[in-house]
């Protein structure tokens, strides 16, 4: 694992692995449930919003439990809602939404996990 300059290392891993044992499956339920239900056809902005949604709770868990600062919630954010959008893979192989579209997903998780983060640091400086 890579180091910060002051020796602590980039990513908490078991604070990130409790982010991505809770995440990825919150978002392939998601993605079932929307293949299952046809919400994916008609509220295809809803489910784009609970993806959202799932990895900035991730992120935001994530930096919370790890309370190290707001650089390290995150890009450790960043990773637990990317990484979370892994379950969202579930509606490609269902052929419910095209690989670029994920990948577009994917991103938007990464990011919206990384805001998560700063807010999870936010809440972590007020306790």
């Amino acid at each position: 694992m890579s180091r910060l300059g002051d020796g602590s290392p980039l990513l908490d891993l078991p604070a990130l692995r409790r982010a991505v044992l809770v995440g990825t499956p919150i978002q392939a339920l998601t993605a079932l449930v929307s293949h299952f239900g046809g919400l994916l056809a008609s509220h295809a902005i809803g489910f784009l919003f609970a993806g959202m949604m799932i990895s900035a709770t991730m992120g935001y868990l994530y930096a919370l439990d790890v309370a190290k600062g707001y650089g390290p919630g995150a890009r450790g954010g960043a990773v637990a809602g990317g990484v979370c959008a892994v379950g969202i893979a579930i509606s490609v192989l269902l052929g419910d939404m095209a690989l670029s579209v994920w990948v577009l997903h994917g991103l938007i998780s990464v990011l919206t996990g990384a805001v998560g983060g700063v807010y999870g640091q936010l809440a972590a400086d007020w306790n």
